[in-house]
């Protein structure tokens, strides 16, 4: 019992310090895709960016089982179409506990379960059930001793605050006053934080040219585009901030207590449709970069300068079986071979790796297929680059596609012929990236995961530790400690 007791206050104190340490920015995984990595190839490619937090849309178990011992935090979902069956059953909400997190924690660093996602706007049939969903799963954690180390919240939208600025006057949509309630008394009772999708790209589009984009995009305003709130006279800059700053003072209106925010979705389409002009590349990179930047600092909403703001971006791939409009299939920062999409890092050593030698040579994303396989072809015969990789159960062989063996087999003859002059053209079909596009067991020639002479396993490998610790887990550890030596001393 005095153990048991040791550690749920240390679990306690962990959560607790892990608040107090700073903001964190984490990244969705969504599965809606056709070329869908294996659940081993995604914590590879997890690994290789450095990615310490997540967040599934469901709680897939082959997933859960190869996060097992990679210390990366995992959120897990209840799905919108599960929710309904466990606010009506408390013997079905302990039959989820137990298959998607009891029996995997503590190998699987699972920390949250986010119950439904945008319930109240995408099912608002379910809405009277939601906070009783939540209830009996809480009630299946705590039979399981795992309430401290698990958190449930529900993810909901901006849509429910119907007019966002100004931040101080902003309050949530009166038809959701009673479960609204509910919901909050649940996450002050429990210790737990309030989930929001939060869009600037929306906000933008949407406000018809009545905030500049440079707001949307974190990007300094000049003197007479200043974004200011009238009532308390706090200066925005960016929509980000006044967005998570009107759901704070949404949550007042109700209670006046604090409940820490964690944007559960937010990131910005690299591509649209013809009327979807602002999704870009361009902005796309600049909006996921400068929110990194943004949230890593530390510090909160102007209203809540102390509470750092967490944040998850959507998403890691292109879903491109989604339906609606190009953009909806456009909001991946890596393709699912593993490369980026734009220079992009969420990792904690602050720089993307690099080829120190200046580079690596990938297939231009659309090129014409035929012209592909012709480059393909010459890089593999003429040019003599080594193309074993790509063969038939070799590291690089999957995804089997055009654009992923031609990557590799331009790399290799780039990175071997550079120095006697060779360009990374191939009749326009190749482009050169900063960002190392290995990804798994699979090595590009020129990375710094490979040693000279031919391939092997990354750093990331299964073989390898669990994880980093940055600078900033020290004063955790060391609390940690501290607080172990004393209880047990008592």
């Amino acid at each position: 019992m005095r153990f048991e007791m040791l550690l749920g206050y240390i679990l306690l104190m962990y959560g607790s310090f892990s608040v107090a340490l700073g903001g964190y920015v984490g990244i969705n995984i969504g599965t809606d895709l056709s070329d869908l990595p294996s659940p081993e190839q995604v914590v590879a490619i997890l690994r290789s960016h450095q990615i310490t937090h997540i967040r599934l849309f469901d709680a897939d178990n082959h997933l859960l089982s190869a996060l097992s011992d990679t210390g990366i935090e995992v959120m897990v979902s209840v799905t919108n179409e599960e929710v309904l069956r466990i606010g009506q059953s408390p013997a079905a909400a302990a039959s989820w506990i137990n298959r998607n997190i009891v029996a995997f924690v503590p190998s699987t660093n699972i920390t949250s379960i986010a119950v439904g996602s945008e319930v109240l706007s995408v099912i608002p049939n379910v809405a009277p059930v939601l906070v009783s969903a939540m209830q009996n799963l809480h009630k299946a954690l705590v039979s399981s001793n795992l309430n401290n180390g698990v958190k449930i919240s529900t993810p909901v939208s901006m849509d429910i605050i119907p007019k966002p600025f100004p931040p101080s006057t902003a309050t949530f949509n009166a038809t959701w006053n009673t479960t609204i309630t509910e919901l909050l008394t649940f996450l002050r009772r429990t210790n737990s934080f309030f989930m929001l999708n939060a869009y600037p790209y929306y906000g933008y589009v949407q406000s018809n040219g009545i905030f500049p984009i440079e707001y949307a995009l974190f990007q300094p305003l000049s003197p007479v585009k200043q974004i200011v709130d009238p009532n308390t006279l706090f200066h925005y800059d960016s929509m980000f901030d006044a967005m998570v700053d009107a759901a704070y003072n949404s949550i007042a209106a109700f209670n006046g207590s604090v409940i820490p925010i964690v944007v559960t979705e937010t990131g910005w389409p690299w591509a649209g449709g013809a009327n979807e002009r602002d999704a870009t590349v361009d902005n796309a990179e600049k909006f996921n970069n400068n929110l990194i930047k943004r949230v890593m600092n530390d510090s909160g909403p102007p209203s809540q300068p102390t509470v750092p703001m967490n944040a998850y971006i959507y998403e890691l791939f292109n879903e491109d079986k989604k339906p609606g409009p190009l953009s909806e299939r456009s909001y991946g920062v890596y393709f699912s071979n593993g490369t980026s999409v734009y220079t992009f890092n969420l990792g904690t050593s602050g720089d993307a790796t690099v080829n120190a030698s200046g580079g690596f040579c990938v297939a231009r994303k659309g090129a014409d297929a035929g012209s592909l396989q012709d480059g393909l072809n010459w890089a593999c015969g003429p040019g003599q680059a080594n193309c074993s990789a790509i063969q038939s159960g070799q590291p690089c062989f999957m995804p089997d596609t055009l654009e992923n063996h031609a990557s590799f087999a331009y790399n290799d003859y780039y990175q071997r012929m550079r120095s006697v002059g060779a360009t990374c053209d191939f009749s326009g079909t190749a482009v050169t990236t900063m960002v190392d596009p290995s990804y798994g067991s699979c090595i590009f020639t020129g990375s710094t995961n490979s040693s000279s002479g031919g391939l092997v396993p990354p750093a990331f490998g299964p073989e390898g530790p669990p994880g980093n610790i940055s600078p900033r887990q020290l004063p955790e550890i060391w609390c940690l400690l501290l607080v172990t030596a004393v209880l047990l001393v008592l």
